[in-house]
């Protein structure tokens, strides 16, 4: 095989770590081998998934790039804003625009086109708005503030958290957007306001017809048409917030304006972010990291971390297998 070597060091979530973009062709140049790790000329450790434990003790071979990877914002896991932490790491696959690779939560251009000829869809439900939310993550208060929300104005909410409806038939994501589709607004909470943070929370509603009540990225605007969704913070809190949401559904012409966008071209800067988040974020760093191979250099691995930390992992490691518990081998998709 000509061409760079990338092993994955962790799995992603405890699961097969998504290749998703990458050709069959390709896929040689990714492996899930440890045994492989002397001859990588890249390794990936994604941060959600690093424990101490395991990785401490990973041997760095001369001229091997390591590559740090996260989708998830860096207000939950503090190693990402550690310097300490970070000098380890050559390069940078996270959702922030500054990332040496940027892997966007941007559904491709074909999403966008499809949303632009679908007719708008009717709002039969009685609530005005919907809300999916299960995972318990809450770095910026979410959870109080959709309490606060609902308290005042009425609220369906789906998922694990203040659960007061069911889907009658759940086939899985494609039910979720039909549902959705089905309300006025979508409460849509971000687990942390951190910017560059915009995920599927704002996108979903916003592509099947309707308007996302979104807290999130404090830059936002930079990711979705003007005046095509609901900046939750800024009317004063939930009593504020609920008042407008009233005000609108009482205004049909205020209501349907934000629908505007979907009856014009997207605006240039945003064809030009998806035209930059296209192409696989794994293609772009094999791209990189053939770009940046000198060629392997001979001499001996070192022990980023220290000798007391690889001491500490791996003595940790064997006592864990002794007593039959085993890390999750790491596997694609």
């Amino acid at each position: 095989m000509a061409g760079p070597l990338i092993l994955f060091r962790t799995p992603y979530f405890r699961g097969p770590v998504p290749l998703a973009g990458v050709p069959d062709a390709l896929r040689d140049h990714f492996t899930a081998d440890q045994a492989r790790l002397r001859e990588a000329d890249a390794v990936v450790f994604h941060i959600p998934d690093w424990r101490p434990t395991q990785l401490h003790d990973t041997p760095k071979y001369p001229g091997q790039l390591w590559v740090l990877w996260s989708m998830e914002s860096s207000v939950n896991y503090p190693r990402m804003g550690d310097p300490a932490f970070l000098r380890h790491f050559d390069l940078f696959v996270t959702y922030e625009r500054s990332a040496d690779i940027w892997s966007s939560y941007l559904p491709p251009m074909a999403q966008w086109q499809t949303a632009l000829q679908v007719p708008q869809p009717s709002k039969p439900e009685a609530a005005p708005l919907v809300l999916f939310q299960s995972a318990l993550i809450d770095g910026c208060g979410r959870n109080a503030f959709s309490g606060a929300l609902m308290r005042r104005i009425p609220v369906d909410s789906y998922g694990r958290v203040y659960r007061n409806r069911t889907l009658a038939e759940d086939l899985g994501r494609q039910s979720k957007l039909d549902t959705i589709s089905r309300y006025h607004f979508c409460l849509s909470l971000e687990n942390s306001l951190s910017p560059d943070y915009v995920t599927e929370k704002l996108f979903d509603p916003l592509l099947v017809g309707t308007v996302p009540v979104y807290r999130g990225a404090p830059n936002a605007a930079e990711f979705a048409p003007e005046h095509s969704y609901i900046d939750a913070e800024a009317y004063s809190g939930p009593k504020g917030l609920a008042d407008y949401l009233r005000h609108l559904l009482q205004s049909p012409a205020e209501y349907a304006a934000y629908f505007a966008w979907r009856q014009r071209p997207l605006p240039d800067w945003i064809e030009e972010k998806l035209r930059a988040s296209a192409t696989s974020c794994w293609l772009r760093l094999l791209e990189r990291v053939d770009t940046a191979r000198t060629g392997r250099r001979s001499g001996r691995p070192a022990l980023p971390f220290g000798f007391r930390a690889a001491l500490s992992a791996r003595t940790t490691r064997l006592l864990r297998r002794l007593g039959g518990r085993q890390s999750p081998p790491v596997q694609f998709q």
